[in-house]
């Protein structure tokens, strides 16, 4: 037992609550972008505590050095680019990261009635796999468009990045999905042309 009384949980190590003495452009940065950063940490991690203390140290970073982060070229690419560096050395230091084939025991398909288990267990896994292996910025992508559900314009907010490239990585992403599990697009399934 925690001194929470809860068996299992730890208290929250780093916490950022936003406060009016902040900057103003912080606190909507942090509104805007906090809760994606959150779901894209937690399949990272595997755990929801773990991603929220991984982002609020990140966060607190941000907000440590918010004159830099302001003065870049792309200040949503820098913040993107610190929080995925909070998150890997999280998961390097607690040494927990599961790759993406065992974020599917998360998934709802596991939880409704499905004609094949096993068959759909398999396609799921080997999904996640792929997913997995993509070069970074596809990853992210991929993750945020198809895992996330977000928009085109929610992840180019989201990872920094114009919402043409968001469309063109996920192209890319799709085709070498398509072609690590096998999937012909060239037989008028090429849903990858339809980003959007």
């Amino acid at each position: 037992m925690n001194e929470y009384g809860l068996r299992g949980r730890r208290p929250r190590r780093t916490k950022i609550v936003v406060e009016d003495t902040q900057p103003l452009d912080f606190q909507a940065f942090h509104t805007l972008y906090r809760g994606d950063y959150v779901r894209w940490a937690e399949l990272y991690l595997g755990s929801r505590a773990d991603a929220e203390d991984a982002v609020d140290g990140a966060m607190l970073e941000l907000l440590a050095q918010w004159a830099k982060v302001l003065e870049q070229a792309e200040p949503a690419a820098y913040a993107w680019w610190l929080v995925k560096n909070r998150v890997k050395d999280a998961a390097r230091d607690r040494d927990r990261r599961q790759k993406m084939a065992d974020a599917i025991f998360a998934t709802r398909s596991l939880y409704e009635n499905v004609v094949d288990p096993i068959g759909e267990l398999e396609t799921t896994m080997a999904l996640w796999q792929a997913i997995d292996a993509l070069p970074e910025r596809q990853h992210d992508v991929a993750l945020m468009r198809l895992a996330l559900g977000r928009t085109t314009r929610e992840t180019a907010g989201v990872l920094g990045i114009t919402e043409a490239t968001v469309r063109s990585t996920l192209r890319d992403a799709r085709r070498r999905l398509a072609e690590a599990l096998g999937y012909d697009l060239k037989k008028g399934h090429d849903d990858a042309r339809n980003v959007d």
